[in-house]
């Protein structure tokens, strides 16, 4: 099995598409489609299913792309580690994170990165914090800045960057501002909620705060990105439960603290593979920041 044809069959799953992989690739779509029937040959299985408009996976092609990605990210990882022992960071480093992540000043960070490194492609993808783990885990990322989604495994481990308490969000004209006292889930059960989609770090933490409290609660709102979040709350339309450093992004907003939820209910945490399987270039990434040069 040829490292080319590995090359070529992710192109084509990432795109769905012969000719946008073929271009990506700067290869002929014909030496694609012959690289992709040599592979089917060796695994004896058909690995997409083709139409006129699209191409998708097979089962056999959705068990090879897992494998395949793994294989190339280590692959790459070896070429970087031997310019590491020579004194040189190069290649490419994949980061991904959530938007205004408590710990990290992700643009900060990147800059002071290039200065050092100005021979790596920096690559940055933003989502919720569920797909940015499997993401490090299947090594499509070198690492991410994220809410802590599960225990350190064999494939994921986490850094502790920062904790959080929990905010509550809202109009300065809604009646939850004239509180005696902290809020508890309790009180604000009835609410009407904007929140996040239930893949993103404050949304986890959020649930998992009003689960613990044994409390229900419904989202009507959901968005996808803090200014609106922020542009909801503000028209009175709804409050939300955010962490702490959420309440400083809109001044004219009041921001109560909930309690009830444990002393730090929202972690961050900088995701990586294993030791042996994290990049040159993300190792001197996470000195940058342990460093505090960002």
């Amino acid at each position: 099995m040829e490292l080319r044809h590995l090359q070529h069959f992710v192109a084509v799953a990432e795109d769905q598409h012969f000719t946008r992989a073929a271009e990506r690739l700067m290869v002929s779509q014909s030496g694609l489609s012959a690289s992709i029937r040599a592979l089917e040959r060796e695994l004896r299985a058909p690995l997409f299913v083709r139409t006129t408009r699209r191409v998708t996976l097979t089962e056999a092609g959705r068990a090879l792309l897992a494998e395949a990605e793994r294989i190339l990210a280590q692959v790459r990882a070896a070429h970087e580690a031997v310019a590491a022992v020579q004194g040189v960071v190069r290649g490419t480093l994949s980061v991904g994170t959530e938007q205004c992540i408590a710990g990290v000043d992700v643009a900060g960070l990147l800059a002071a990165f290039r200065r050092r490194h100005p021979e790596v492609e920096i690559r940055l993808r933003q989502t919720g914090s569920g797909a940015l783990g499997e993401e490090v885990a299947a090594g499509r990322l070198d690492l991410a800045f994220a809410y802590r989604t599960q225990a350190d495994s064999d494939q994921l481990r986490c850094v502790p960057l920062a904790t959080e308490p929990m905010y509550v969000l809202c109009h300065p004209d809604h009646p939850l501002t004239r509180a005696a006292a902290p809020l508890v889930p309790e009180d604000i059960a009835g609410e009407v909620f904007v929140d996040f989609h239930p893949d993103w770090g404050p949304r986890r933490a959020t649930d998992s705060a009003f689960a613990d409290a044994g409390v229900r609660r419904t989202v009507p709102l959901e968005v996808n990105d803090v200014h609106s979040l922020l542009d909801l709350v503000g028209e009175n339309l709804g409050v939300a439960v955010v962490p702490r450093h959420f309440r400083n992004k809109r001044e004219a907003l009041t921001g109560l603290p909930l309690k009830g939820t444990g002393e730090a209910v929202y972690e961050t945490v900088a995701l990586l593979p294993s030791p042996d399987a994290t990049s040159p270039a993300a190792r001197a990434l996470m000195a940058l920041l342990e460093a505090g040069e960002a």
